[in-house]
Parts: structure tokens; C-alpha cells; sequence
């Protein structure tokens, strides 16, 4: 994630509960396997709404290039969040934890229990949600992404015109 700009809109827009309306749930589910798709629907309901949203600007964006895989990418780069079971609060606490203990830190934090295990996986999303997506069958463009989304560009894998507007289309 980008600049505090980004961090503020996500933070606004997961005050307010549930899923997306239901012609983007089917859509989703058209798009994603069935494994991805089970995995989609754990996610927390704001994070649907946050990754239909950034799937159809990536849509918009590629036309034609935007096949199953890249918008599978957009649908499912943040689903390693699901292991942490936090809500929006807990995010916050979590995100500012990383700015102050740093990543490192974090990554001692899920031998831990309780609260702190939770920042920790919360903070490990990207690897996490790879293992998951990989478990699931998922391309290994959507599996790349998953990995890398939070990484610097000259660490990505995916064709760069891809992953520059998946990148794009979540910091919007």
C-alpha cells in the first residue's frame, strides 16, 4: 500500500459492513475457480467490495489483456489477510505496529499468540496469501502477484504492463 491518502480511503470505506451487491459476487464467481472462489468469500467484507472494485478498473484498464489470471491477481492479491481474523481496528493497530517495530519484528510476532500472532500473519499477508493461492490451483500469475504486490517494482515477476496497472488500479 501506497501513501496515507490510500491508508485513509481503505480505512473510510471498511467502516461500512458487508460484500459487495450481488451481481459483483456473480461475476467473481465466474471469474475464479471454485478453490479460489471459497477462498474469495472468507474474505472479510469490505476487502470483497475493495477487491471488485480494484478487478473492474483492471478490466477497464486492459480490455481484452485482462484474462481470467490478472483479474483472479486483482480479486485475490490481498486473501492472505484471511488468516489473521482482523477487522478494522486490529488493521489499524497492526499497520502502525509494522511503521514503529518494522517487518522483521513482525515476522517474530506469528511464533507468538493471541493478538500479536494476528499482526503478525496480518503483516505477512503477501507470502501467505501465495501459499493459499498455490494450494488453490491458481495461476502462477495470480499466485506472482500475490507475493509481490507490496514489493518493490524492480522484485516483480509479472509482465510489467500487467502489474503496473493491478498496482495502480489498487492505490486508486
Amino acid at each position: 500500500m501506497g501513501g496515507f491518502a490510500h491508508l485513509a480511503r481503505r480505512f473510510i470505506g471498511s467502516l461500512r459492513p458487508g460484500g459487495p451487491p450481488e451481481p459483483d459476487r456473480a461475476w467473481v464467481e465466474a471469474i475464479l475457480s471454485d478453490a479460489e472462489y471459497r477462498l474469495w468469500e472468507r474474505q472479510y467484507g469490505p476487502d470483497r467490495r475493495h477487491t471488485v472494485e480494484v478487478a473492474r478498473e483492471v478490466e477497464r484498464r486492459l480490455g481484452a489483456d485482462a484474462t481470467p489470471p490478472v483479474l483472479a491477481a486483482a480479486l485475490l492479491h490481498d486473501i492472505g489477510k484471511i488468516d489473521a481474523g482482523l477487522r478494522t481496528w486490529g488493521r489499524v493497530v497492526a499497520t502502525v505496529s509494522a511503521k514503529v517495530a518494522g517487518h522483521d519484528t513482525a515476522r517474530l510476532w506469528i511464533e507468538s499468540r493471541g493478538f500479536t500472532r494476528k499482526v503478525g500473519l496480518y503483516l505477512h499477508h503477501p507470502e501467505i496469501g501465495a501459499d493459499l493461492l498455490e494450494m488453490a490451483g491458481s495461476d502462477p500469475l495470480t499466485v506472482a502477484w500475490a507475493a509481490e504486490h507490496h514489493k518493490p517494482v524492480e522484485e516483480w515477476s509479472v509482465d510489467r504492463k500487467v502489474a503496473d496497472v493491478l498496482h495502480v488500479a489498487d492505490d486508486d
